[in-house]
């Protein structure tokens, strides 16, 4: 009785065990649909990204400076290759067999990253950008490469090499820029430089998606029928930017052979009508499988072509400077435009000489502007400094300070581009970790002319020059004019600040008419001028430590309503005048008279074809 009952409750016991065991798998199985629902998918569906074309760029004028073109991408499920015709891709492709496996190899570890946002994707880009006859190859034979498909998107092409530095290149992102933002995916094209990395989220436009059925040999069967699983790409919006794309094929001319920058602003709006650097590259060379051979050609280059002069390259202003330091003169109360100065060769005290040019004299403001008398700014330099109501040199040169940074000079003014340099206007601070802490006016006089420890971008020099056409106020220099479908947005907003100098505007008046007289007779930039256009400019060269001095040129045109600033940087080119002044001037020129010959076309042929080393 005893034995037969415990036999019993075992028995009882076994089947409790087994009715337990049941009904946790089946509450497994109902509480784990879903998963088991989305495995069962996952190894049944593809999700094929649909590449937008990038938005086309124009130029001010509407002339169309960047477009989008089709190429096609070799795509696989790189862990489901089993059995590869290593013999037939090699043919195709061109390749030999230690470069399939690295391409496999690194397509495994691009979908492992693409797999962590998107679910359904399982493939990533196995080989990028293939030519007509492999395109034609492999559409023929994919059926042979199971795990394999073709793939299209978009890659870019340049109607003008002028401007490579302002609208930018393509790149693969990296592995910062797929952190930064979980839309980019490995194989994914994106701006690097320019406009094109400046303004991606808008210019990339919307990625769409196909989900489709495959079998078990990665062969699409179908497309699956829901909203939810496929949606198309939507293009970038045309964007419109400020350049003007005949001044700059233009002045790409007249730099050509020099090593510089130019850059010019319409004074009212800030909007950047040209930025040419030289040496630059060809962009078009910046696109598809030669892409980073290209760069590492251009990244070797002892030339720097890849280096945006115009916005990273720092020197000092030399005598375009003194336009500056007048106007902060007559504000501080020190200077009136009727102050005189002698000069008899130079500025002296004590030990301390700083040279200039022969000329008559004394010289009252205007006059200087037009001489550009060295002595005449040391002088300056020293009543703004030494004033007596500061009781002090050092905040006597606070006060400078302030003022020029008012200016936006040395910190960035927040154009459109990535790496902008602040340039360097020094402090206080700095001058006493460099002089000491008992330097005087006298120590640092070189700043007076724009030497020293002051260094201004082209971009700064040219924002200068907007400023005064301006009589006193700017809004920060931009590339992009427009960007369709983006109104009232806020995209621009930081575009449509003005900013305004400490300066009074009536004080502008006697430096621009100063200025109106340096390209006439009688002027440092004398024989550069353009008949029956009214150009105020300053002539500087700049000292280097490096070599032969720097060409620097500062203008704007016309007088009154101005409608172009710019500025021109020629690297080693000695004196403002030989070269800076009249690339600048034939700019303007061309920009005021568009289709009009040129009337210096001996100037124009001297500047296209010669050569600084």
């Amino acid at each position: 009785m005893e034995k037969g009952s415990k036999r019993q409750i075992v028995y009882i016991g076994l089947i409790a065990f087994v009715f337990v065991v049941y009904t946790l798998k089946l509450a497994s199985i109902q509480l784990g649909e879903v998963p088991y629902k989305k495995m069962a998918i996952n190894n049944a569906l593809n999700k094929i990204t649909l590449y937008p074309s990038r938005s086309n760029i124009f130029d001010r004028k509407g002339k169309l400076m960047v477009y989008s073109t089709q190429m096609y991408d070799l795509s696989s499920f790189p862990y489901e290759i089993k059995k590869l015709d290593t013999g037939l891709l090699c043919s195709i492709l061109e390749i030999d067999l230690p470069t399939v496996r690295h391409l496999i190899l690194d397509a495994r570890i691009r979908a492992k990253k693409r797999q962590k946002n998107n679910a359904f994707n399982n493939s990533a880009l196995f080989y990028a950008n293939l030519s007509n006859k492999q395109f034609t190859l492999l559409r023929e034979n994919i059926y042979r490469l199971p795990g394999f498909y073709i793939e299209s998107r978009t890659d870019r092409q340049f109607a003008t090499a002028s401007a490579p530095h302002a609208l930018g290149y393509l790149g693969e992102a990296d592995e910062s820029l797929i952190e930064l933002d979980d839309y980019n995916q490995p194989g994914d094209l994106v701006g690097i430089t320019g406009i094109e990395r400046y303004y991606e989220k808008q210019i990339r436009g919307i990625k769409g998606v196909k989900t489709v059925w495959q079998d078990r040999t990665y062969t699409e069967r179908g497309v699956v029928q829901d909203t939810q699983f496929n949606y198309p790409s939507t293009a970038g919006p045309d964007v419109i930017s400020s350049l003007d794309f005949d001044l700059q094929e233009y002045g790409r001319l007249l730099l050509n052979g020099k090593k510089g920058s130019i850059v010019a602003i319409e004074p009212r709006t800030g909007e950047v009508i040209a930025f040419i650097n030289n040496p630059d590259y060809d962009p078009n060379t910046m696109v598809g499988r030669e892409r980073a051979k290209t760069f590492k050609s251009l990244l070797r280059d002892d030339q720097k072509p890849l280096y945006n002069r115009a916005v990273k390259g720092v020197y000092p202003p030399g005598s375009t400077f003194k336009t500056v330091m007048a106007l902060i003169a007559m504000q501080e109360g020190v200077l009136s435009p009727e102050t005189t100065h002698g000069c008899a060769g130079g500025y002296r005290l004590g030990s301390i000489r700083v040279g200039c040019h022969p000329h008559g004299g004394p010289l009252d403001l205007r006059g200087s502007i037009r001489i550009s008398c060295n002595s005449y700014y040391c002088q300056v330099f020293r009543d703004i400094i030494d004033n007596p109501k500061y009781g002090d040199v050092k905040l006597g040169y606070a006060a400078l300070e302030k003022h020029l940074r008012s200016f936006g000079l040395g910190s960035q003014l927040n154009i459109d581009l990535l790496g902008e340099s602040r340039g360097n206007i020094p402090s206080v601070a700095q001058l006493n970790r460099r002089h000491g802490d008992r330097w005087k006016s006298s120590t640092v006089i070189s700043l007076s002319i724009g030497q020293g420890e002051i260094l201004l971008t082209p971009l700064q020099i040219c924002n200068v020059a907007a400023i005064i056409a301006n009589r006193g106020w700017y809004y920060a220099p931009h590339l992009v004019k427009k960007i369709d479908g983006y109104k009232d947005t806020g995209w621009d907003r930081k575009y449509k600040i003005k900013k305004f100098t400490t300066i009074n505007p009536t004080y502008f008046t006697t430096i621009i008419d100063g200025m109106s007289d340096v390209a006439k007779p009688g002027g440092t930039a004398n024989g550069t001028g353009i008949t029956d256009i009214e150009i105020c400019a300053k002539t500087g060269t700049a000292q280097n430590p490096h070599g032969k001095d720097h060409s620097i040129y500062m203008a704007f045109s016309p007088k009154d309503n101005p409608k172009i600033a710019i500025a021109v940087l020629v690297e080693n080119g000695g004196f403002g005048a030989t070269w800076a002044a009249p690339i600048a001037n034939l700019m303007i020129e061309k920009y005021l008279k568009p289709g009009v010959e040129t009337s210096k076309p001996a100037m124009e042929e001297r500047l296209k074809t010669s050569v600084i080393k």
